[in-house]
């Protein structure tokens, strides 16, 4: 028998196997095949919602689009959803209190879980850190940028810059909202934009598509924080990374290595890193004698 003749003879056999392979159930229980049968449904916009006290106006159709866009895209991004819920029991505290120390309302945490997923990124134009700053702005706000240290890995330091620079724009704007806008655009940029078009609220001023998103991500970031149930995420307490425990070290000199450093305070660099994501190079000169505030493990928190 020719291969053509076998072929031609074999279909209705092959298309009979198929149809009792399906009817079996034998595919549904193949790996990964519960999401054949898993709901997928927009999420439910609130009633309301605001923003740093600035109510946003969800009667307007083009806001609820925008809104229901950014939260129907978060909701199914669930691995990383999950993971910067856990690291929010890690940062979260930490940032929010400076933000209240610093006066800056405290829905601007959302603003730090957007820009960075609450890691230490690099963006493809170089910003970096928990609230990507680019190095100009940084040093601009008092951070220590270079070789050696780069303090826009530490969550402290860098939420006070950027509450200094939330003033700034606030006082220019007179909008918690519009300066949510200027951090991803620019103060400049929002203010060019506020005389070309005569207006002064976000929601109904033309930007540039990423800052047009910009607030409507942050707005859906607190919406799946802060009731994570309502949007289908169960993640149990315990289950997220607890806060980092540990004691205070003053480095006022050079460090010659931070592996020796590290093992001098029972532990490694590894962990040192963890705990310090500043330090951005395995020795300090540090020639201009600056005080740093090194973080070390307490005793046993590695093993809980």
């Amino acid at each position: 028998m020719s291969k053509i003749k076998y072929f031609l003879v074999s279909l209705p056999v092959l298309a009979a196997l198929i149809l009792i392979f399906l009817s079996s159930g034998v595919a549904g229980s193949l790996p990964g095949s519960d999401a054949v049968n898993q709901d997928i449904k927009l999420p439910l916009l609130p009633e309301s919602i605001s923003f740093a006290g600035e109510e946003t106006p969800l009667q307007y159709f083009d806001v609820r689009e925008a809104l229901h866009r950014e939260l129907t895209s978060l909701c199914y991004l669930h691995g990383t959803m999950l993971y910067i819920m856990r690291l929010d029991g890690r940062y979260g505290a930490t940032i929010k209190r400076v933000l209240r120390e610093e006066e800056i309302p405290e829905d601007f945490y959302y603003l730090c879980v957007t820009e960075s997923m609450l890691q230490p990124l690099v963006s493809p134009a170089n910003a970096a850190g928990y609230w990507q700053f680019l190095a100009g702005t940084a040093r601009e706000y008092g951070l220590v940028v270079n070789a050696e240290i780069d303090e826009r890995y530490h969550v402290e330091k860098s939420t006070r810059a950027a509450a200094a620079y939330l003033k700034k724009a606030y006082e220019e704007f007179g909008s918690w909202t519009l300066a949510a806008a200027s951090y991803n655009t620019g103060i400049k940029n929002v203010k060019d934009r506020v005389a070309i078009q005569s207006l002064s609220d976000y929601y109904d001023m033309q930007f540039v598509e990423e800052t047009s998103r910009y607030v409507f991500r942050i707005l859906a970031h607190k919406l799946i924080m802060t009731n994570p149930a309502d949007y289908g995420f169960v993640i149990e307490k315990d289950e997220l990374f607890p806060e980092l425990e540990y004691d205070e070290v003053k480095v006022s000199g050079s460090v010659d290595n931070w592996s020796v450093f590290a093992v001098e305070h029972n532990t490694n660099f590894k962990i040192l890193k963890m705990y310090n994501q500043w330090i951005r190079s395995n020795k300090l000169d540090n020639t201009q004698r600056k005080t740093y505030i090194v973080q070390v493990p307490k005793e046993g928190f590695r093993e809980r």
